[in-house]
């Protein structure tokens, strides 16, 4: 299924430090014949490689996944513009953008993310003693 192709390029892609890649989602098999999502992996290295994704994400047809490990490392000043910046234009363009971790996900307004957690249930130790 797509997300399990998602999953196996996202591991691929966390253990190469190498160029970005991605997947295409050929939404003929859902039954619109025109459309293609790119599921686009990215690195942030320096605050420069912003800029390519922010063009993916403009193009309309791109949820970016961010990897931001080294310049969280490197510089967590240039992170936080970096991250300021996507999520203005995620903002811009009526996406969604959710991070956890290392990762930043940001999808154009085609695509919502699911940001709620589940509920905790609550457990009385002191029942039945």
């Amino acid at each position: 299924m797509v997300i399990d192709k998602i999953k196996r390029v996202f591991s691929n892609a966390l253990g190469e430090s190498g160029e970005d890649e991605y997947l295409e989602i050929d939404l003929e098999q859902e039954g619109n014949k025109q459309a293609k999502i790119l599921v686009k992996l990215f690195t942030l290295n320096q605050y420069e490689d912003v800029n390519p994704i922010l063009n993916a994400l403009r193009d309309g047809y791109t949820i970016a996944i961010v990897d931001f490990r080294v310049l969280k490392q490197k510089d967590p000043v240039e992170l936080k513009r970096a991250v300021s910046k996507i999520k203005k234009t995620i903002d811009a363009l009526g996406g969604s953008i959710a991070g956890h971790e290392n990762l930043v996900v940001a999808t154009p307004s085609f695509a919502k993310i699911h940001k709620e957690l589940p509920p905790v249930k609550s457990v009385n130790k002191l029942e039945g003693y």
